[in-house]
């Protein structure tokens, strides 16, 4: 879980010092930082996905595609809070921690029956219907094209619909060689009569429900992030 706490917190400390940094010190000088952030998007949703499709390693997989996953939340950086952009990436990061941890909460865990918690977890960070993750990147989307970005939201939508491949391929890969990508001393926590797996298992569930019904109510969500944090 460390693994997973690490490959969150980074990304939600970056976008959140972003939002500040580009909206104050650099208002003025927005037309050069929207390119650069428009080109590092881009990069990082082709170059993330496309090279996570490559990987045989779920911990690599996993690496690249959330390379591929702030490229998204770069597009709510770029539009700002003209157009509920920051609001749209807030809630997006929110819902990403939930998925993330979900999935490596569920990875760890050995048993079996949490296939289908993975898959939940798996399948909302690849943005699938009705998924909190797919209206987490419709409305970042939205906010996007509303603001003319027409051809990140494309590569974006693009890039979704390839992760949920890789992202099939990784529940392909628990579940036929799980044993090889878990490190002897992960076992050894696990299986240790001194320590509960309650924790691990009672973190999926709160995770899993993050992931998966929020979505349904994205409009209370957004507005909450508008109103609290701008």
């Amino acid at each position: 879980m460390i693994v997973a706490f690490l490959s969150v917190t980074s990304k939600v400390a970056a976008s959140a010092s972003a939002t500040r940094i580009f909206d104050i010190p650099f208002y003025f000088s927005s037309n050069e930082w929207h390119l650069l952030l428009e080109i590092l998007a881009i990069l990082s949703m082709i170059l993330g996905n496309l090279i996570a499709i490559t990987q045989t390693s779920m911990k690599r997989m996993l690496a690249y595609s959330s390379i591929g996953q702030i490229g998204y939340v770069i597009i709510g950086i770029i539009v700002g809070d003209s157009n509920g952009g920051y609001a749209s990436m807030i809630t997006y990061m929110l819902f990403y921690i939930s998925m993330n941890l979900g999935t490596f909460a569920c990875i760890v865990s050995f048993d079996p029956f949490l296939a289908l918690s993975l898959a939940l977890c798996l399948l909302s960070l690849g943005g699938l219907p009705p998924l909190a993750g797919f209206f987490g990147k419709l409305h970042l989307f939205w906010c996007g094209w509303q603001a003319g970005l027409y051809f990140l939201v494309s590569i974006g939508l693009l890039t979704s619909v390839v992760s949920i491949y890789y992202y099939l391929k990784i529940i392909k890969l628990l579940m036929t060689g799980r044993n090889q990508e878990i490190t002897p001393h992960v076992r050894n926590y696990i299986r240790s009569p001194l320590r509960s797996n309650n924790s691990i298992e009672l973190s999926m569930i709160v995770c899993v429900i993050a992931s998966t019904i929020p979505g349904i109510s994205m409009n209370p969500i957004i507005a909450i992030a508008q109103d609290t944090l701008f």
